[in-house]
């Protein structure tokens, strides 16, 4: 079981997307336990987005994700990143395949929606940079049982 950060843009917030695409998450099977909305401060975005400080967006991209707030969400599944990853789409919304979320709600290369994070080591520190100690809950779900097949003894 992996745990990864979803980040839903101010795009995705301030078109009223939120619970949709959330929706999309449940209903795949993955578990939401950590969920909240805030506005990412500069710092915040420059550490997030630390990788990409040599590049032509990079000041762009933090404007963008400071301007309006965000909904981070910590999901966990089995092969959680990938899964969310495959679900969210190409990176530019032009190029997604319908069905996914990028695919179905956006068409702009800049206003791309979402993030999840692309590695199990990206997923632990960008966890770790939008949730303190506590904030993600770790509880079984009843219906897990019916999401995967645990015949074997591991998630399936």
């Amino acid at each position: 079981m992996q745990t990864t950060l979803i980040i839903l843009k101010p795009d995705a917030v301030q078109r009223g997307l939120m619970g949709r695409i959330i929706s999309r998450f449940e209903e795949k099977g993955l578990q939401i336990v950590g969920l909240k909305m805030m506005t990412i401060s500069q710092d915040l975005a420059a550490r997030h987005y630390e990788a990409h400080k040599a590049k032509p967006f990079y000041k762009g991209l933090v404007g963008f994700m400071t301007s309006s707030p965000v909904v981070v969400l910590a999901v966990k599944g089995n092969n959680a990143i990938a899964v969310a990853r495959k679900m969210m789409g190409a990176t530019f919304g032009s190029n997604a395949e319908a069905g996914t979320i990028r695919g179905d709600f956006g068409v702009s290369n800049s206003f791309n929606l979402i993030h999840g994070s692309d590695s199990p080591e990206a997923a632990e520190r960008e966890l770790g940079l939008f949730f303190t100690r506590g904030e993600i809950q770790d509880f079984e779900r009843a219906g897990d049982k019916w999401v995967y097949d645990f015949a074997g003894g591991k998630p399936e």
